[in-house]
């Protein structure tokens, strides 16, 4: 048997692969937004990244799992990482929302900067820093902040996560058996 045949890779798989490649996406972009374009992120935004660096490991070994006929624990993983993406797009929607002034953000959201760790520079980079507030957009795209986006692509990556789940667990037992 030569490698990868008589494997099947069925819907499951297949939404699972597009959710990695959509996580793996996501936070590039945000990352490079942050090292590239020098948009610092403020804590929420660092908090919404979570969800992509957890589910990123999370789906790849759910891939493998169903590659390998496993599809229970595959499931089951798909299932977690639609509801991480789900407590992100509430996050996302909150940020958003109290970016737009809906509700008020976090009382201690500060900058996500670094600070030095000399002596020599550290006075230096108290003047130079920047706050970055939770509840001021850094930038809008078709009128929706970062965390707005955050929030659309979330829901996305939570539907998903949860079909995946859901065709992994509506896999017939028969067609199971005969990937062996």
């Amino acid at each position: 048997m030569k490698f990868g045949e008589g494997v099947q890779r069925g819907t499951d798989y297949q939404l699972g692969a597009l959710a990695l490649f959509l996580s793996v996406l996501t936070i590039a972009t945000a990352l490079g937004f942050q090292y590239i374009g020098g948009y610092v992120p403020c804590m929420l935004c660092l908090w919404e990244r979570y969800a992509y660096y957890a589910a990123i490991p999370l789906l790849f070994i759910a891939l493998v799992l169903t590659s390998g006929g496993q599809r229970g624990p595959a499931a089951a993983i798909f299932f977690i990482v639609g509801l991480a993406f789900l407590a992100n797009t509430v996050l996302g929607i909150y940020h958003a929302g109290a970016e737009w002034k809906f509700w008020p953000g976090p009382a201690t959201c500060g900058g996500g900067q670094a600070l030095t760790t000399t002596a020599g520079n550290l006075l230096n980079d108290l003047q130079n820093i920047h706050v970055i507030k939770c509840d001021e957009a850094a930038m809008r795209f078709l009128g929706i902040s970062f965390a707005g986006w955050n929030a659309v692509a979330s829901f996305f990556l939570m539907m998903i996560a949860f079909a995946a789940a859901l065709a992994g667990r509506e896999q017939r037992p028969e067609t199971a058996a005969q990937n062996f």
